[in-house]
């Protein structure tokens, strides 16, 4: 399906979650003075700008990282990747997780990129030409299953579909599993949204049934507007770093202040 484009949604509430911990985790393996392979799925543009009339149109940036900002020191990663970002291309900018990996990854390491829509691709090679890396018009699946192990092995894989596929909650698992046979030291991330019918259910079952040795992240927020279906934001991450759920609990108490004095 290629009817999906982010800039509907960039810089929501699910996007502060998902970037923050993404930053975090990127900031982390970045200590060690050791080259890391980063891999997205489905990377969309890339960079956002907020005032673009789709964005406007939803106001979920608005009521995303426009309100939440201040949930973040100057010197995190998060707020870090964002206020470099700004600087090159303005207060409105939003870097979506490639410019984030962008900003916070260094010249040894290598970047990934898969984004199958026409015009995102297109967007997307130019919003991140200036890092590098390897960008394919590809299905974002098939492009990482053939770059898996890769090289460097020490490494991060983003999966961020749009779920707009329905099947994806079933395929996911099994997806998983293959990489992880092929790259059981990869630090595996998925992303998924919370919808009111809460049909991530059986993907997170299936999960725990074949990786029980992941990790969940899950926040709950206050529906953009009257009748949006998502109410909240779901990471599964397997081997994450040393330090990762207490930083994921700071966030969890952000969220939960969020949700007692709704926006």
């Amino acid at each position: 399906m290629l009817s999906y484009q982010h800039i509907y949604h960039a810089g929501n509430l699910a996007d502060v979650h998902k970037h923050a911990l993404l930053a975090w985790v990127l900031a982390y393996m970045t200590r060690k003075d050791k080259p890391l392979s980063y891999i997205e799925t489905h990377a969309g543009r890339g960079l956002y700008d907020l005032q673009d009339a789709a964005a406007r149109k939803t106001g979920e940036a608005t009521q995303g990282i426009g309100a939440v900002g201040d949930w973040f020191h100057d010197d995190h990663p998060y707020a870090r990747a964002l206020a470099r970002i700004r600087a090159k291309h303005g207060p409105d900018a939003y870097p979506g997780s490639p410019a984030i990996a962008g900003e916070l990854l260094r010249a040894i390491d290598d970047i990934h990129l898969a984004e199958l829509h026409p015009q995102e691709y297109a967007a997307l090679s130019a919003n991140m030409s200036a890092y590098g890396g390897v960008f394919r018009q590809q299905d974002g699946f098939a492009a990482t299953l053939s770059l898996c192990p890769p090289e460097p092995r020490r490494g991060l894989l983003l999966i961020d579909p749009s779920f707009e596929v329905k099947s994806d909650y079933q395929t996911i698992p099994k997806f998983i599993a293959q990489i992880h046979r092929k790259w059981n030291v990869g630090v595996i991330m998925l992303w998924y949204p919370i919808l009111g019918d809460k049909r991530h259910i059986s993907m997170t079952k299936a999960l725990a049934q074949t990786i029980p040795a992941g990790t969940v992240h899950e926040v709950s927020f206050p529906p953009a507007r009257k009748g949006h279906g998502m109410i909240g934001s779901g990471l599964w991450l397997l081997n994450a770093p040393y330090g990762f759920e207490e930083e994921a609990t700071k966030l969890s108490a952000h969220f939960a202040a969020l949700n007692r004095d709704p926006m």
